[in-house]
């Protein structure tokens, strides 16, 4: 059974419509929140089996292969998550579907479900992150405010974690144009709980919370990276305020780097610790940034031609800069790495010469296919086994790992 170029099964969409079945969407829960299934994997999965609830079900076997079981989510649990996500005015949107951002199904390990609350149409727009220090400074927090706006009234969305300081000032000066705020754990575990109000006045304003998490969950401290790579992965650019050398921010910022998205930096005082870390980015090549024509700029040929905002700002410059934003046709779509179907069965040796292969440096699949002799195909599946048996950990750049 073929799949989308997305990885996601076409049968599973009424004839002529872009959007899952309630039951293929249930199923993709299920797989989602089931052990060792993150984003890589559910792909993989989906194209191996060809839908989600033949992947539930040949899940099982397949994880005991490599001698573990699997915890399969169940259908109870799901129903629920999907009933308690209705009665907070959300719904979970598939990769693929219309209501998923354009940007965000490019990267590496996109999450398949992404649970939404507010208005679904600033996802279909241009996005700028804008994040920053959250012991931000007073003229760091007017900055993000002058960027956010002036980003806004030339039609970009900001997008954003909702944290203290820059985050919060970055939300906060959207809010009329539109701002989108990415959550670390459930849509109902707001962090912090000082921002309840700010969070409130995003929904009401008709932006957007976004999470990939499911209700309930509390974000803990390794979460904030895993939500940073959907803050910089559905923008277009990501601008950094104020950052010190050791900060989530920098993370956000590095993950952009992988995402092949702009890196932006707001140059700060060297005495200023919190400059330190966008100092150092624009050293490494970071665009310099003192007002948002600067971002404009870098950006204006990665987006479509439907877009052609003119603020007056920007029309008053005099430069072409409103007339370059209607630039070539931006490309989103989702890589599509060959289909393992109808791969023969590991022979006896074939898994131990891939572990063999594998250690805790992060090796490219590529290399691992080389080293070993055996077929694309069968490499795939032989990971895909490890994978649902917690054995290894995926890497940027289609790169893999051993685990302890």
């Amino acid at each position: 059974m073929a799949g989308g170029e997305d990885g996601s099964p076409r049968d599973a969409r009424p004839a002529g419509d872009d959007r899952l079945s309630e039951r293929e969407r249930l199923a993709w829960l299920r797989l989602i929140r089931s052990e060792n299934v993150g984003p890589v994997t559910f792909r993989q999965l989906i194209r191996h089996f060809g839908s989600a609830s033949a992947a539930l079900d040949g899940l099982p076997g397949l994880a005991a292969r490599s001698g573990r079981q699997a915890r399969v989510a169940g259908r109870a649990d799901a129903e629920r998550e999907m009933a308690q996500l209705a009665r907070l005015g959300g719904r979970l949107v598939a990769i693929g579907e219309p209501d998923y951002p354009a940007w965000l199904k490019a990267i590496d390990a996109a999450p398949p479900l992404i649970s939404v609350r507010g208005g679904v149409a600033v996802l279909a727009r241009p996005m700028i992150a804008i994040v920053g220090a959250r012991s931000a400074s007073v003229a760091g927090c007017r900055m993000a405010q002058r960027l956010a706006r002036d980003l806004g009234e030339a039609g970009f969305v900001v997008v954003s974690g909702l944290a203290r300081g820059i985050d919060a000032a970055a939300h906060q000066a959207a809010l009329s144009r539109g701002t989108v705020a990415v959550f670390a754990g459930g849509l109902d575990r707001l962090y912090p709980p000082e921002n309840a109000a700010l969070a409130d006045s995003i929904l009401e304003a008709g932006g957007a919370h976004v999470s990939e998490m499911p209700l309930g969950w509390e974000p803990r401290s390794r979460d904030f990276p895993r939500r940073n790579r959907l803050v910089s992965g559905m923008a277009s650019g990501t601008l950094l305020v104020e950052a010190a050398q050791r900060s989530g921010s920098l993370i956000t910022a590095r993950l952009a780097g992988e995402q092949g998205r702009a890196v932006f930096a707001v140059p700060g005082s060297p005495l200023d610790p919190r400059a330190a870390g966008t100092n150092q980015l624009i050293k490494q090549g970071a665009h310099l940034v003192t007002e948002a024509a600067d971002v404009l700029e870098i950006v204006a040929p990665m987006i479509g031609p439907a877009f052609a905002p003119k603020p007056d700002w920007l029309a008053d410059r005099g430069d072409g800069m409103a007339e370059r934003l209607a630039a070539p046709e931006f490309s989103g779509e989702a890589r599509d790495d060959g289909d393992p179907d109808g791969v023969e069965d590991p022979a006896r040796g074939d898994r131990e010469r891939l572990v063999e292969a594998l250690g805790p440096v992060p090796t490219e699949i590529d290399a691992l296919i080389r080293f070993t002799g055996l077929s694309a195909g069968l490499v795939q599946v032989l990971l895909l086994e490890l994978d649902l048996a917690g054995r290894i950990e995926h890497h940027a750049g289609q790169r893999v790992s051993l685990l302890a």
